[in-house]
């Protein structure tokens, strides 16, 4: 009998310490083009001093309701860039039992995403993915292909539980606390694109790098600030006809949206009510805009980029109504989705003619690497990523004869 349970318990120890053996921590950062896989944290059964990054290699298999098995998209490899050793959470330390795996991210390594964007019937927009890894170490043959935990920076220190509804319309939103400032703090509100409507806020987050207005150097330019960014389950742009409206006739969303803003604020006592900001990018600015419009006397600033509001569409009302109010918008003139000539640029002008005082425009050849790694201002992104200088807070102007950025600018705005 003994014998028999001591040979149960070696069995028992034996399984747990494979099973450890097989687990890996996933990290996966924003960057300019999107969502990457930065690191992998490889967890150990024993402790170690030595990490070699040549020895390791890491397969990916990306599976998804919305992408065929033999899609190019579904296998590829990551590089291992450089490998040490590190505690649980990635920092390095002289000896440990873990390995941490730093991977080469790029916008040109599409399967370094979990996150994939598509565009057929039925999937549409960006989506998270089954993203599984395999690593192993050629020096002895172990193998990892069981993640056991993720860590998302910045995203992880939203809350991404809220829910609100208002005449018919649901509602999710993520949200964001700030950790400095003692006394009324602003409200940072980003409205996403076309690509990251769904029920899933950190997709809105993480897709195009919203999670940046966390970000220490951008609350540190606020003296700490709420972050709110809102998810509409199709689109901003969603019509009242069931099209997609560009300034033609109302959508279904704005009314709700602005319904869960004021309801933010009221269960939030320490938000300053004179220094609330509204921004968004494509569908999120063509509401950033919407929303001016219908409250001009409610937020005391605006970011919109990559404008989806037609110019064509704008009243001598509405262009009187948005030549009051303090806005910064920001494009690039190679944009294929929002072209410019028919969104931001007619009306920047028309708002220029009509006085505005404190109106602004950004307007790019081409969004290129602010990283200056891919090839600086010869690397051009898409065209429409034009939030790229915005989340970056990189756009900048001399007004009053002084060089400011737009985030230094809109921290100055109060109503």
């Amino acid at each position: 009998m003994k014998t028999k349970l001591y040979f149960a318990c070696v069995l028992w120890v034996t399984f747990l310490s494979v099973a450890a053996q097989d687990n890996y921590t996933l990290v996966v950062e924003g960057f300019d083009w999107g969502p990457a896989t930065s690191k992998v944290i490889l967890h150990l059964n024993d402790t170690t001093s030595v990490a070699n990054a040549a020895n390791f290699d890491i397969k990916v298999n990306r599976t998804s309701d919305c992408l065929p098995a033999d899609s190019p998209r579904a296998k590829g490899s990551l590089d291992v860039v450089t490998a040490y050793v590190s505690d649980a959470k990635g920092n390095r330390v002289k000896n440990g039992k873990n390995i941490t795996l730093h991977v080469g991210v790029g916008p040109h390594i599409q399967i370094g995403s979990p996150i994939l964007f598509f565009f057929t019937e039925g999937c549409r927009g960006n989506q998270w993915t089954n993203y599984q890894l395999t690593i192993t170490d050629s020096s002895n043959s172990t193998v990892w292909n069981n993640e056991s935990n993720r860590i998302i920076p910045l995203v992880d220190e939203f809350d991404l539980s809220g829910k609100y509804s208002a005449d018919g319309v649901s509602l999710t939103y993520a949200s964001f606390t700030p950790k400095m400032g003692k006394d009324k703090k602003p409200l940072i509100i980003w409205l996403h694109g076309g690509g990251e409507g769904g029920t899933d806020p950190s997709i809105v987050l993480l897709a195009n790098r919203a999670t940046n207005y966390a970000s220490e150097q951008i609350q540190q330019i606020f003296g700490g600030a709420y972050v709110l960014t809102p998810q509409t389950p199709t689109r901003w742009m969603h019509g009242v006809s069931g099209e997609t409206t560009r300034g033609d006739e109302p959508d279904i969303y704005s009314g709700a949206l602005m319904e869960l803003i004021k309801d933010f604020v009221a269960k939030h006592p320490d938000i300053d009510t004179n220094r609330i900001y509204v921004g968004g990018c494509s569908n999120g600015g063509y509401m950033t805009q919407e929303l001016l419009l219908n409250n001009p006397d409610y937020f005391a600033a605006a970011y919109p980029s990559a404008l989806a509001f037609f110019a064509e569409f704008l009243s001598e009302d509405d262009i009187k109504t948005l030549a009051n109010q303090s806005i910064w918008y920001m494009h690039s003139k190679d944009d294929p989705i929002t072209k410019a000539d028919i969104t931001v640029i007619p009306t920047y002008d028309l708002l220029m003619e009509a006085g505005a005082k404190d109106v602004h425009l950004s307007l790019y050849d081409h969004v290129t690497d602010l990283y200056g790694v891919y090839g600086g201002n010869d690397y051009h992104l898409n065209g429409h990523f034009s939030w790229v200088y915005s989340h970056r807070n990189h756009a900048q102007k001399k007004i009053d004869g002084k060089t400011i950025t737009v985030m230094e600018w809109m921290a100055s705005k109060s109503k």
